[in-house]
């Protein structure tokens, strides 16, 4: 049996297109996202500083209203969040912001607005304070409506507002945007594991390499063969995974969390699961070894996109509109797992994510063993 294992390990590793899919592309990957975000608040602990974003504000009531109470909450805002800018009019504003002096303009009026002429995650945050005073003000609208009594205790809490508009985790850490293609980046370099799995499974199939017709006449039963392929195919890919979040965390400075056994714990469940899909890919009938490859990257980059790898708010989209495909994407379940981690502290929602993969694991091998028991080869 160790030399077996011993022989499959060298005979995976010296492999290079699929040790290049597994390891080096999300290594390139993680690289061009830290070049593309410009190594701006990466940091899940929040330990970057942000500036107050500078906006200008126009006022266009001409008589007192409910209007001034947009006015209050820009002001409570200012020096915190905002840099409210003088500026004499609307056109000396518009000026400012076509030469980036402001990145915005709020008009104070019965319906506020806001203008902005780019994106980024500075008009982000101008555009999330505009939206939630609207909701706040929609909210107080109805209780005006539904409980009058209640109103002044509404309107009360308004003053206190500027105390929470610091989003946090139950943890306690402030969370930026740009983690999450991080979190996204791990999780789909442990579903790249399939490759190196498919690799595998075609060795033990007669009809797809010689290599597999010699194996096909050992002593050894094929699924016993399987067996020791997988143990040396995860082994190699939690290497991969390992070495990936030490780049990520050691070289590129991305903040994962402090909790290193519930890394290191997530980072073999993530291995594992990765291993289990390619073996179920790579035990589908009689395809040609490069139409599952076909179905590997197709799945493993679907996955990825569920997770937020291209599209960071993927995931909350999902989440709104059709939530049992975060359920059942794994690479989605690994980014929230990883989520938990750095950010939430949630332990519950932890330990649901790791008993999701190892049932998903579980599902996927007795699928690769169900279909390698129904191979037969009429002749080699």
């Amino acid at each position: 049996m160790c030399h077996l294992i011993k022989y499959r390990f060298l005979q995976i590793t010296r492999n290079r297109p699929m040790m290049f899919w597994a390891l080096a592309f999300p290594m390139i990957l993680g690289t061009l996202f830290y070049i593309s975000f410009g190594n701006i608040g990466i940091s899940a602990t929040g330990d970057s500083d942000w500036d107050p974003v500078p906006v200008a504000v126009i006022n266009k009531l001409e008589t007192k209203s409910s209007g001034t109470f947009f006015a209050d909450f820009l002001d409570a805002m200012n020096g915190s969040v905002l840099d409210i800018q003088d500026v004499k009019n609307e056109k000396d504003a518009k000026k400012k912001l076509e030469n980036d002096e402001i990145l915005g303009i709020y008009y104070v009026k019965e319906t506020p607005s806001l203008t902005i002429t780019k994106n980024g995650v500075s008009q982000s945050i101008l555009t999330s304070l505009l939206n939630t005073y609207n909701q706040n003000a929609h909210l107080f609208k109805e209780i005006a409506r539904t409980h009058p009594k209640r109103l002044t205790d509404a309107v009360a809490s308004l003053q206190t507002n500027g105390s929470f508009i610091t989003e946090k985790s139950v943890g306690g850490k402030t969370l930026n945007p740009t983690v999450l293609y991080f979190f996204a980046l791990i999780a789909y370099a442990c579903m790249s594991g399939a490759y190196l799995s498919i690799e595998a499974v075609r060795d033990t199939q007669a009809n797809l390499s010689p290599l597999g017709a010699r194996r096909s006449i050992t002593p050894y039963r094929k699924q016993f063969l399987i067996f020791i392929d997988m143990l040396v195919l995860i082994f190699i890919h939690f290497i991969n995974v390992m070495i990936l979040t030490f780049y990520l965390n050691c070289i590129l400075d991305i903040d994962l969390g402090n909790n290193y056994l519930a890394i290191l714990a997530t980072n073999f469940m993530g291995s594992l699961i990765g291993i289990c899909l390619g073996l179920m890919i790579g035990c589908i009938g009689k395809l040609t070894f490069s139409a599952k490859i076909g179905i590997c990257t197709s799945t493993t980059l679907l996955t990825g996109f569920l997770s937020g790898l291209m599209f960071g708010n993927m995931k909350d989209v999902i989440e709104q509109n059709a939530p049992i495909l975060n359920r059942i994407n794994p690479a989605a379940v690994l980014s929230d797992a990883y989520y938990c981690i750095s950010v939430y502290n949630d332990t519950l929602r932890y330990q649901r994510c790791m008993i999701t993969l190892l049932i998903m694991s579980i599902l996927f091998l007795g699928i690769a063993f169900l279909g390698v028991r129904r191979e037969r080869y009429d002749s080699i």
